[in-house]
């Protein structure tokens, strides 16, 4: 919806949601939080031995051959897909293209991919770690891990409010770099994974306080719902207003809509919330597609606008 804006109609077409519709890319970063992280939980919480090859492998053949094959397609026909000359391809292959990124560059969606690579290579990695260091005289505990994830978020948190002193109001001069320094910044998104991961914990190494949480489906779905729209209006209203980005959207509001939509994350694990019950016509076959459609919705917009 935000894209079509943007690329295509120029105007709101589907109303504010057209405004928030960049907040998907939250929604992904928290799932990825959460399957990722509960897909290695699970194996620790079985007592199963931790292996970074065989998960690395296991998330390059589920991302990398759609993305090669989308990649192949912007190399081959750069102009006629649209966009500005882009990074250097080998940015790309290393999934480091949303560092410095500059808005508008062909295949520039692509950043949030970067970001959830480079993800999908931290965790795994972070985990490792804290396994060798507990075989050693190190004791590791799960109010570590929580204490962990606390400080990442604060230090997202941090980060931003940082940049946006200096990014954040275009009449300084700076507002230009809010796009580069602060929404493609990994540093600055990294933080969004955490409620996702937070989600897995409790899953998994929280049964008594996961179970009772399950009971309280509905619940979980009307506190989600609530704080998705609560934070969806303050992005409408408060993202950029009066020439600059807000200062409190920019600094908390990133983490806060990662902690709302992990809330609907966990109602939607919960055999008890009604809502589950629900059936949307086709929304399965749109998930299956979801990958490939989100590789390639830019390219589509630009022949729309070009009609």
């Amino acid at each position: 919806m935000y894209h079509y804006e943007v690329f295509v109609s120029g105007s709101a077409t589907f109303g504010w949601l057209s405004d928030v519709g960049w907040t998907g890319v939250d929604l992904f970063f928290v799932l990825s939080g959460y399957l990722v992280a509960n897909q290695l939980f699970a194996g620790l919480a079985r007592g199963d031995a931790l292996s970074l090859p065989r998960f690395y492998a296991r998330r390059a053949l589920r991302t990398l051959p759609v993305f090669w094959l989308v990649l192949t397609a912007f190399v081959l026909f750069p102009t006629a897909l649209g966009g500005r000359t882009p990074p250097p391809w080998w940015r790309f292959l290393t999934f480091t293209q949303n560092i410095g990124l500059q808005p508008g560059t062909a295949f520039s969606h692509a950043w949030s991919l970067c970001v959830e690579e480079q993800f999908y290579l931290a965790l795994p990695a972070l985990l490792a770690a804290g396994a060798w260091l507990g075989r050693g005289r190190v004791t590791l505990t799960r109010a570590h891990g929580w204490a962990l994830m606390v400080a990442l978020v604060a230090a997202g948190v941090i980060l931003r409010g940082v940049l946006w002193q200096r990014y954040g109001r275009p009449a300084d001069g700076h507002g230009d770099g809010y796009m580069s320094w602060v929404y493609f910044n990994t540093a600055c998104r990294f933080d969004e994974f955490i409620p996702g991961v937070g989600v897995a914990m409790l899953r998994n190494f929280h049964r008594p306080t996961w179970e009772r949480l399950m009971r309280r489906g509905d619940l979980l779905s009307a506190m989600g719902a609530v704080a998705v729209v609560a934070m969806l209006t303050l992005a409408y209203r408060d993202y950029y207003a009066g020439g600059e980005w807000g200062f409190f959207m920019t600094t908390f509001g990133y983490s806060l809509l990662a902690m709302a939509f992990a809330v609907l994350v966990a109602a939607a694990l919960s055999p008890s919330a009604r809502v589950l019950g629900w059936r949307i016509p086709g929304a399965d076959r749109l998930a299956l597609w979801s990958y490939s459609t989100y590789l390639s919705h830019k390219p589509l917009a630009y022949f729309l606008s070009r009609r």
